[in-house]
């Protein structure tokens, strides 16, 4: 690990909480100053809200949603107000997935993107990633922030950073045998997809001699069989990585601890509600994740509600790290959340079922809304002809088991259903009129 990195993550909580405060004071200097102060904002939000960052309860702050984000960019279009800085000041643009809605326009400083390098520099030391490592990112040149800052942390590193957008997935494979990658990083669903057209092209994958896959985009890095499905394909050690367009980089796995992540809170302030009520929840219980990053001062977030579902824990993990850890991961997100026959059910919990199967492909989730209740029609691919009807059967048990009932089920024809290079849409949506949303 980087030193001051290492040393960063094994400060005492007390410590690290003082750091914290230290951190937020800085950021609240910029957004009250007079350069920043002409209708920006959090100038409009935390009008007549006294404030003192070095001691006050930071939930004495009004929370910040997506939606409000929007609302400010359609209004004062591209950007909105968030910007601490004039336009000329910033040299990097990205722009959200569009998974959820419109997507959030966001230009980054120059110390922005320094920012988001050094987040994902805990990343890379968790994953013991060093200058000897050949690092390959097969994402496309396109505004979703995907890898890049992944990209520029591995190059600031000192290893050797290969790009391999514009290719096949047979040609990334060649690409990385012919250049002896040992770290890729990419999506859950893509490094499946990599290891389904080794099979067909008749790749050793195992030996190709990558130590690492990175994944991110998804949480099927943090699902079980998913994870356990990616590493024996690859022969490797798959490590989850989460962040957020709007907000960053914030949590990551290492070598000794990967059935949950930690939270950058050198970085980040992480408080969890319960969505309903906008109350925090106890110390391992379920709810939303709220981060304030501490060093995008270009375009600061307090307070953001991710939709992110958690388990957070402070006490302490498998070894010397201070930060907060997310148990198993982010649970989902809670507009994925499914109501099915009264039962509530994330996408996470499905996958997890079906990668156990190795016989089972991609897979399509449709939720359709019926009277009187919402049901479910799971469809997906088998592998080994002849075998649909024992695999039906079995992929409904574990189902069954897991869910509290079973739903409709469907094998598809091999190769029939999508494949993506970046983050997967297997949530399909019918209204009672059968139009799919």
């Amino acid at each position: 690990m980087h030193t001051d990195i290492a040393k960063e993550m094994s400060i005492d909580r007390e410590t690290l909480a003082q750091l914290q405060r230290k951190k937020l004071a800085i950021l609240f200097e910029t957004i009250r100053s007079e350069a920043t102060r002409r209708d920006s904002f959090y100038s409009r939000k935390f009008d007549g809200i006294a404030f003192d960052p070095a001691c006050d309860d930071l939930r004495k702050l009004p929370l910040t949603t997506r939606a409000e984000l929007q609302q400010d960019q359609q209004s004062r279009p591209p950007y909105g107000t968030i910007l601490t800085q004039d336009v000329d000041a910033y040299v990097r643009f990205h722009q959200t997935s569009s998974t959820s809605g419109e997507p959030l326009r966001w230009p980054d400083t120059r110390a922005n993107w320094e920012w988001w390098i050094r987040c994902w520099q805990f990343v890379f030391s968790g994953a013991e990633v060093s200058a000897a490592d050949r690092v390959v990112f097969p994402f496309s040149f396109g505004p979703f922030v995907g890898f890049w800052s992944a990209f520029d942390a591995a190059q600031d590193r000192g290893c050797l950073c290969m790009p391999a957008g514009g290719m096949s997935s047979a040609a990334r494979l060649n690409y990385i045998a012919d250049n002896s990658a040992t770290v890729v990083c990419c999506t859950p669903t893509y490094a499946l997809r990599l290891a389904e057209v080794a099979t067909a092209e008749g790749i050793d994958l195992a030996g190709l001699g990558v130590r690492a896959i990175i994944v991110a985009g998804e949480p099927g890095g943090s699902i079980p069989a998913t994870r356990e499905r990616i590493e024996s394909a690859w022969g490797t050690q798959v490590f989850d990585h989460v962040g957020m367009t709007e907000i960053g980089a914030w949590g990551f796995q290492t070598k000794n601890y990967r059935d949950g992540m930690y939270i950058i809170e050198s970085e980040f302030i992480a408080e969890v509600i319960d969505p309903d009520t906008l109350e925090p929840v106890g110390d391992g219980e379920l709810g939303e994740l709220v981060l304030t990053n501490l060093g995008r001062v270009g375009s600061p977030l307090i307070r953001y509600r991710t939709g992110d579902l958690v388990r957070m824990t402070v006490k302490q993990g498998p070894e010397d790290v201070a930060f907060a850890r997310v148990i198993g991961g982010v649970v989902g997100r809670a507009d994925d959340m499914m109501v099915v026959r009264g039962n509530n059910v994330f996408p996470s919990a499905i996958e997890d079922v079906l990668r156990q199967f190795k016989e089972v492909g991609e897979y399509r989730m449709t939720l359709v809304a019926s009277k009187p209740l919402n049901d479910l029609l799971i469809e997906f691919e088998v592998e080994a002809v002849g075998e649909e009807s024992d695999v039906v059967s079995q992929v409904v048990d574990g189902l069954r088991s897991r869910l509290n009932f079973a739903p409709k089920v469907a094998v598809v024809a091999a190769g029939s259903l999508p494949r993506s290079e970046m983050k997967s849409r297997r949530i399909v949506r019918e209204d009672r009129d059968g139009s799919a949303g």
